[in-house]
């Protein structure tokens, strides 16, 4: 049975006739649930919130609901799920704060037990926020970034593409796109084995990176003049992507080096 009958359905939500609704699960508002998803026992989805197909949210899982955020004053706003998305038990996604705002998760994204994204948070797709993880609102995420368990992010922080953050890392600040970060609000180095992995990634665009990371934090110009050196010396896609983030608007500005120097750019040089 798609729906179990002791699962309490909003009369006004959509339901895919092949999703899955576990016991005991709460839909609660105009809730649009996509095709294949399979939703399990005690999750509660509520508002205007849209599911896409395939996406798995787990046991007292929390999608949708009110934002942590003492300026909502109950105006609609959305939450998007996109497809493919794993939301593990305990965490939550909650809506944005602002009239007609949205939380949104990208495809193929990952949330992991606890773990919570708070509203107006941006997610592309194949995001992974590990155990215990916790993101402030209007944070946004580059595609297939990792944030390790009990990273803490503070509102309005962008994190870049393929960036690897260290378990229980501060971050404070915006990280550039394939860097790496640790500790309070430390960028030590590139991700040099996501990188590879990836598969995505020709050696010299990884070597650009590196290049990326020791002009930026291992040269000793003021970050600014540092950035236009960058921007002379880049030829490659991920050059380009790492001075494009650098000049967009931050409200929050950029993630500094290492405090301690046994800590700088281990991954970098030595894998």
């Amino acid at each position: 049975m798609p729906v179990h009958p002791t699962a309490v359905v909003d009369r006004r939500a959509e339901i895919d006739p092949t999703a899955e609704i576990g016991p005991f699960v709460v839909v609660d508002g105009p809730v649009q649930i996509g095709p294949k998803c399979r939703v399990y026992p005690g999750a509660y989805l509520s508002g205007w919130t849209q599911i896409g197909e395939g996406v798995e949210i787990h046991p007292n899982a929390v999608v949708g609901h009110l934002p942590q955020d003492f300026h909502f004053t109950g105006e609609r706003s959305y939450c998007r799920i996109g497809d493919g998305t794993i939301i593990r038990e305990g965490a939550s996604v909650h809506r944005g704060t602002q009239s007609e705002s949205a939380t949104v998760l990208g495809r193929g994204c990952f949330i992991l037990a606890f773990a919570h994204v708070g509203h107006n948070c941006e997610l592309a797709d194949g995001v992974k926020v590990y155990n215990g993880a916790a993101l402030a609102g209007h944070v946004q995420i580059g595609r297939y970034a990792i944030l390790s368990a009990h990273c803490l992010v503070h509102q309005f922080v962008r994190v870049g593409e393929f960036v690897m953050a260290g378990g229980g890392t501060r971050i404070l600040q915006d990280i550039p796109p394939f860097f790496s970060a640790v500790g309070e609000n430390e960028c030590y180095g590139y991700n040099a084995i996501g990188l590879r992995r990836s598969g995505e990634f020709t050696p010299e665009e990884i070597a650009e990176v590196k290049t990326a990371y020791r002009t930026l934090y291992r040269s000793g110009r003021p970050f600014r003049a540092a950035i236009e050196t960058l921007a002379g010396l880049v030829h490659t896609r991920t050059g380009r992507t790492i001075v494009e983030f650098l000049r967009a608007p931050s409200k929050r500005g950029v993630m500094g080096p290492p405090r301690s120097p046994q800590e700088d750019v281990r991954p970098a040089d030595d894998e």
